[in-house]
């Protein structure tokens, strides 16, 4: 703990408040730098980017722009599915026990662009209360306040990868909403920001370093 003895401090009466506000700012500052607001992202391959670590990945420009009062990391898996009855659950990777161990602050979830393929969709009726439940498993290891964010996952401007936009805007996305309701989250609403930029998403589905970056700034927006 620090002490700071005033007594021999000669300062002009009308400066001495913004002194002390200058020094407790800067105290507040040394704090968070060294007790940073941790920032778990799970998601699929658009959060994973082109790589965990990459710099190009959503994460870490996010990162770049909240600066050294947040940390911020990665915990995306490509082709990953929400459900846990999917072809390759977000459930059974080793990621889904890392973020409970990083215990975060905040929570960011975008899953879901995954579960809209035939094979995944078919066990729809999971949907909901498998979202719930990620969400209720990660509180578990977040502090009391902990604020948890869902997000409605970019646009497909052109079904690949059995990838289906209809699926994703008119099941997927209402639903988000009913599951933010149902467990008091946050949405972040990563769709709009990208819905007439197709050329941002070369592939229809994966945004590319200017896409990831929207998507960095819109998260960053809502978490501050």
């Amino acid at each position: 703990m620090l002490f700071f003895n005033f007594k021999n401090i000669k300062i002009q009466p009308m400066r001495k408040s913004l002194f002390l506000a200058i020094l407790f700012s800067g105290i507040i500052f040394g704090a968070l730098a060294q007790n940073p607001i941790k920032v778990a992202c799970v998601g699929n391959s658009i959060t994973e980017g082109p790589g965990r670590d990459h710099i190009d990945s959503y994460p870490l420009q996010m990162q770049h722009q909240l600066g050294e009062s947040y940390q911020v990391k990665n915990f995306g898996v490509s082709g990953r599915t929400l459900l846990k009855k999917g072809d390759f659950p977000y459930w059974d990777e080793p990621q889904y026990q890392d973020v409970k161990d990083f215990q975060p602050d905040i929570l960011i979830i975008k899953l879901g662009t995954n579960d809209s393929k035939p094979q995944n969709w078919s066990h729809k009726a999971d949907f909901k209360k498998d979202y719930i439940e990620i969400i209720e498993s990660l509180k578990r290891h977040m502090p009391e306040n902990g604020k948890v964010f869902i997000c409605i996952p970019v646009p497909v401007t052109k079904d690949n990868f059995g990838i289906r936009e209809s699926v994703m805007v008119n099941e997927i996305k209402p639903w988000l909403f009913e599951i933010a309701g149902a467990t008091g989250a946050s949405i972040i609403d990563l769709y709009t920001p990208l819905k007439n930029k197709s050329d941002l998403l070369p592939d229809g589905v994966h945004p590319n370093k200017e896409g990831l970056g929207i998507m960095a700034k819109e998260v960053a927006k809502a978490i501050q």
